[in-house]
Order: structure tokens, then C-alpha cells, then sequence
């Protein structure tokens, strides 16, 4: 049997996210954070990570994509996971006044918090925050989670949908020591770091354009070594065992002060 560790607790959106990905038996196995999900993996612990990396509604989860820069794990696959936030706890809707959840989850709920006028606590997962309240056992107090966190933890819906646009996704990528065959309908991700000197970055998205490949995602975060000095994350269409993509790859290389490729995977579309 397949094992996948996932951040949360049972019921959490990366859970639901990765037996939707494999679509067959899996052995899921929680953990309180991303850095310990990595690690279980490349421990030999389970065959494959999740982890939640950009949101349509709340943008890019940035804790994720700082564990990707130093993971020695392989992006071996991606999905994009429907989120359909519910309200729970035991109390009515008008007497609720303090809401409990992920940051990622009180941001995409940020209209619905407000028109109610509620107070937000951050906790360190959705579905964890459903066990924290059911512990609380207060009318005032509310989650936001999934609905199979509620059955899970036998706690009440107050009320579904209550994200800011109901077409909410997260983008989430599976991890592992292997690699993916190349399907022809593949993404490949890299991270790089460049010169800061004007025209350098330029230079880099130029060879994308020259060999005509769609760039699909471009997003930078702060080395956290140096002051105002990023790494650049990039996905785009291709596969890295491609001999196009292979030589692209080679002259972006020499551009860059480091690079790093991910991994090469199946490219997922919205379900």
C-alpha cells in the first residue's frame, strides 16, 4: 500500500487532496507541519509528500515554497483540489463571534468573517481547528473546514460556502525520491537565483520565449541570506528529459548564480 504524509489533521484539505491524486487505497499519515511532512518522506517513512503550494483566491503558500529550495524530494505530480469551506460549531450562526482556522482558510473567507463582524484566531490547520473547538465547547466559537473534518469529528455545519468566490482551488504537488516518465503533457518546476544587475532576469525568461515555451507561473521569495536577494520560482510547460527542454534548461543555467529543477511531472487541470 501506498503512504503519503499530509499537514493537518484527518479531514484536512491535503488529505482530501491526496487520495484524490492517487485514486486508490492509500495509507495516509498526518503531521503538524510542512517541515516534518518533507522529512517523513525522505526519511523512507512514506512513498510521497503533499503539500499545498498556491491558492486561487489567497496566491502562493510561502512557507511551502521555502521548504521546496532546500527538499532533496522530487515534484513528481500535481492536482488542483476544490476547497468548499463550512462554517461548524455547535452554537447559531448570530451567536458566533470568534472563528478559528488556517490563515490560508480565514483569508479566503475574509467576506463572510466580516459581514458577520467576527473575531480570527489562526490555527495550524482546518481540521485541527475543528478539534480545538469541539474541546472548547462554546456557542461564540466557530470553525472553518471541510465537511469531512465535521463528520470526522462529529461536529455540526452551521452553514456551507462560505469562501469569497465559490470557485476556489489549491494547487497542491506530490513529492518523492522517484522521478515522472515523460506523457507529453507534462509541467516542469525549477528554482533559480540570478545576478543583481539590470537585464539578468530578462535574459533568463528571454530562452522561454526563443524556444517557445509556455512559462505558466513566476513567483520570487527572499533568499532569507541576504538582504533584498530572491529566488526565482518557475513552472512551465515541458519536461525536463525533453531534449529541447534539456538544452533550454543548460542555457539557463549558465545565467544563473544557482539552479535548481524540482522535478518534471504530468501537468493537472482544474476537476
Amino acid at each position: 500500500m501506498i503512504h503519503v504524509s499530509f499537514q493537518g489533521e484527518r479531514g484536512a484539505y491535503s488529505e482530501a487532496a491526496a487520495r484524490s491524486f492517487f485514486n486508490e487505497e492509500i495509507e495516509t499519515v498526518p503531521h503538524t507541519t510542512f517541515a516534518e511532512v518533507l522529512e517523513n518522506t525522505s526519511m523512507d517513512k512514506t512513498e510521497y509528500a503533499i503539500l499545498p503550494v498556491e491558492n486561487s483566491l489567497e496566491g502562493s503558500v510561502g512557507e511551502s515554497y521555502d521548504l521546496l529550495y532546500s527538499t532533496s524530494l522530487n515534484a513528481t505530480g500535481e492536482i488542483y483540489h476544490r476547497i468548499e469551506h463550512c462554517l461548524i460549531g455547535i452554537g447559531k450562526l448570530e451567536e458566533v463571534d470568534t472563528i478559528y482556522s488556517h490563515p490560508q482558510a480565514l483569508g479566503q473567507c475574509r467576506k463572510f468573517i466580516e459581514q458577520h463582524n467576527m473575531k480570527t484566531i489562526p490555527a495550524y490547520d482546518t481540521a485541527g481547528s475543528v478539534k480545538i473547538i469541539k474541546e472548547l465547547n462554546k456557542k461564540n466559537c466557530a470553525c472553518i473546514a471541510s465537511r469531512a473534518a465535521s463528520v470526522i469529528h462529529k461536529m455540526p455545519i452551521i452553514t456551507e460556502n462560505v469562501a469569497n468566490n465559490l470557485d476556489n482551488y489549491t494547487r497542491f504537488l506530490i513529492l518523492s525520491k522517484t522521478n515522472s516518465p515523460e506523457t507529453g503533457n507534462d509541467k516542469t518546476s525549477i528554482i533559480f537565483s540570478i545576478k543583481h544587475e539590470p537585464g539578468s532576469l530578462h535574459r533568463i525568461i528571454e530562452n522561454f520565449h526563443k524556444e517557445s515555451v509556455n512559462l505558466t507561473k513566476i513567483e520570487s521569495r527572499p533568499t532569507k541570506t541576504n538582504m533584498w536577494e530572491y529566488n526565482f520560482y518557475v513552472d512551465f510547460e515541458g519536461h525536463e528529459k525533453n531534449p529541447q527542454i534539456s538544452e533550454m534548461l543548460d542555457k539557463i543555467k549558465r545565467e544563473t548564480l544557482f539552479m535548481k529543477v524540482l522535478g518534471s511531472y504530468p501537468s493537472a487541470k482544474l476537476s
